[in-house]
């Protein structure tokens, strides 16, 4: 149907997509890797979830309510 319409490969890309595919066999638990995993991955959701607690809490105060129980 549509013939001659060939795809030329930018090598580049296809070693960053070979990368990405083999990430999980070069990964190597570090100092920094494990740092960035406590930050984002439990430090982070903690902060978030106690703020938001928090501003629930200060509404229920304004409001004359009971503070509400989560979790």
């Amino acid at each position: 149907m549509g013939g001659g319409m060939e795809v030329n490969k930018n090598k580049h890309i296809e070693n960053w997509n070979a990368a990405r595919e083999n990430l999980e066999l070069g990964f190597r638990w570090t100092r920094r890797n494990l740092a960035l995993v406590g930050i984002f991955g439990i430090a982070l959701p903690v902060l978030v979830y106690k703020g938001i607690v928090k501003e629930f809490h200060m509404q229920d105060m304004e409001a004359g309510r009971s503070p509400r129980k989560f979790l």
